[in-house]
């Protein structure tokens, strides 16, 4: 697939295709990222800061990334924003360009492999750990999605949805999204919630 040019968007969190993003635009840079990309077709790409601290430079990005698009924007009196992306499609950063007027990259899109014929199990089982986990991180008083969810139909939807969902750190959101396709999402977060559900069940028991 051609490259093509994208505004960037380096976060200390990852998007996956099919969730909804929040974000607070202040910063100048981003305001007039913000404003190009809505005098285009509202497309932006996300990508995960692994390392340092995205103002003033220095950060050190992923290269495996989300594609989204503005779905809302509203501008405050003092020229903030307030928008709400969607992402899209996971992208691949081949080239960066200077941050000037703000993060622009060089990117491709990925094909996603279809489903295999395990995906549907899969699917259930990685469903069935989260519930557990939600509902453990609830019973510890922590910060947890409620457990009464209900994951697509789909599993290449449900992958993203759960993983979205799931009690994991950024660098495991990150592995998750550089999977080639659903039956590896759904494989390792099967096991990487059965760790956590095994965490969470022993600190339970201390009451």
């Amino acid at each position: 697939m051609t490259p093509e040019l994208l505004p960037m968007f380096p976060l200390g969190t990852v998007l996956f295709p099919g969730v909804a993003l929040p974000l607070h635009v202040f910063e100048p840079r981003y305001r007039a990222l913000t404003r190009d990309c809505l005098d285009g077709d509202g497309r932006f790409g996300v990508v995960l800061i692994e390392r340092g601290s995205e103002v003033g430079g220095g950060d050190v990005r992923t290269s495996v990334g989300t594609c989204a698009r503005i779905a809302e924007a509203t501008e405050l009196p003092d020229g903030r924003w307030l928008l709400m992306a969607q992402g899209i499609d996971r992208l691949v950063v081949d080239r960066w360009l200077a941050d000037d007027p703000y993060p622009r990259a060089e990117v491709r899109i990925l094909a996603e492999p279809p489903a295999g014929h395990e995906a549907a199990a899969q699917r259930s089982e990685v469903e069935r750990l989260l519930r557990r986990a939600l509902a453990l991180k609830a019973e510890l008083g922590e910060p947890a999605a409620p457990a009464t969810f209900e994951l697509d139909g789909d599993p290449a939807v449900a992958a993203y949805q759960a993983a979205a969902l799931a009690p994991l750190g950024a660098l495991d959101c990150q592995r998750l999204l550089q999977q080639n396709g659903p039956d590896d999402r759904l494989s390792m977060l099967a096991a990487a919630l059965s760790d956590e559900v095994a965490v969470l069940a022993q600190r339970a028991s201390w009451g």
